[in-house]
């Protein structure tokens, strides 16, 4: 007799896969070059920028996974039935800023194979776009990645954990300053909040739970559980690397800065941190290469283009191409800090285009927003429209 799969344990694992895959996505080889170099830069006070990312993390997730699965339209269906041609424009974004950092994560998987196995960085390159495709090219795709990304996103902040033991960080003192900071930096704001929630990762989980068939009101308390699990996964993996680099820096080294994460691991844990540090990164360099990847397409899977049509040949050229350009231009250092900010300005275009959503289509009318829910989206395309605009201003003097 062939075992089946109760109804709740396959909610559950979808729900976490959504989960997984949207934390996935925001944990790449950006992700840990953007905690450990603002970690040097802030100290302690660092972990008040994680408090408030989380804070408004929590007010862009639950509104769009909201607007997504209610109507069952991805983002950018939503989008031109509010101003038509509107949806083109957010997907355009959209996909610019996932394939920017997708190049970054090629990159990131390449330099983790340099460092595990000494070969060079394009032919590390190469040999993980190579397994991103494969993965993309298996059977039933949608229960690979709720298992792979699971895998790999507890695999980091397991071997993230031991650095921090090794790293014996300040813990009181940067509990303390999560909450009472001694400085703040709105750049660091908008590029975490951007790098965590910006372009595509936001949408992300959403868009996985509707490609399932997760749609309709009777489904918001699961959609909302799956976002916040997303939220305090990617906010504990960022909070303990922050630990880690935080017990390397107030000892007074100082971070490379071409390469400020690899340092953290290397002080806290000699050889065997360097060597954590490889798997660690080429796990969060190929999880954000898929995650990148499968929403990126589903941003453009509805328009009547043929040569668009076929999901598994558009990724693969997608990664084809993110691979390719990093193999020609090198280090893509600076374009890993400037996508987070560029995301920045993404998420408040979007998130606005929901709110207003929720308010104009019939669609999402008949569904009554928690008027709290609602605030914390405006809130942040307030604060994130505002931060963004001063951060660039910052980024150009």
């Amino acid at each position: 007799m062939s075992k089946t799969t109760s109804p709740l344990k396959s909610m559950t694992g979808l729900s976490l896969g959504a989960a997984f895959l949207m934390a996935n996505s925001s944990i790449g080889p950006g992700f840990l070059t953007q905690t450990s170099f603002y970690t040097e830069q802030l100290i302690t006070s660092f972990g008040f920028v994680i408090l408030l990312s989380i804070i408004l993390d929590f007010g862009a997730q639950i509104n769009i996974w909201r607007a997504i699965t209610l109507s069952g339209m991805r983002a950018q269906e939503i989008a031109n039935e509010l101003f038509p041609g509107l949806g083109h424009l957010l997907s355009l974004l959209v996909v610019l800023g996932g394939f920017a950092f997708n190049i970054g994560n090629i990159a990131g998987c390449g330099l983790a194979l340099n460092i595990l196995t000494g070969i060079s960085f394009a032919k590390g390159a190469l040999l993980s776009g190579l397994v991103a495709i494969v993965i993309f090219w298996v059977d039933e795709i949608g229960k690979v990645l709720d298992q792979l990304t699971k895998i790999l996103g507890i695999l980091k902040i397991s071997l993230t954990l031991l650095i921090v033991y090794a790293a014996h960080p300040p813990i009181l003192e940067a509990v303390h300053h999560t909450f009472i900071p001694e400085k703040i930096s709105l750049l660091a704001i908008v590029t975490i909040v951007g790098g965590t929630v910006g372009g595509y990762i936001t949408f992300s989980g959403a868009h996985r739970l509707i490609d399932a068939g997760i749609s309709g009101s009777e489904h918001i308390k699961f959609v909302t559980k799956s976002a916040s699990r997303g939220i305090l996964i990617s906010s504990l993996m960022r909070f303990i690397l922050f630990l880690a680099a935080v017990g390397v820096v107030s000892k007074g080294i100082h971070l490379d800065k071409n390469n400020p994460a690899a340092t953290v691991f290397e002080s806290a844990g000699g050889r065997w941190g360097l060597f954590i540090f490889g798997i660690v990164l080429w796990s969060a360099a190929i999880s954000s290469v898929i995650g990148a990847s499968y929403t990126s397409y589903s941003f453009i899977k509805n328009l009547k283009i043929k040569l668009l049509q076929n999901e598994r040949k558009s990724i693969t050229a997608f990664i084809v191409i993110s691979t390719a350009i990093f193999v020609f231009l090198g280090k893509p250092k600076e374009l890993l800090l400037m996508a987070g900010l560029v995301n920045g300005f993404i998420l408040p275009f979007a998130l606005s285009i929901m709110l207003i959503a929720g308010r104009k289509l019939p669609i999402l009318k008949q569904y009554k927003y928690p008027i709290w829910i609602e605030a914390m989206g405006w809130m942040v395309v307030a604060m994130m429209g505002t931060m963004s605009v001063l951060a660039l201003t910052e980024q150009m003097k």
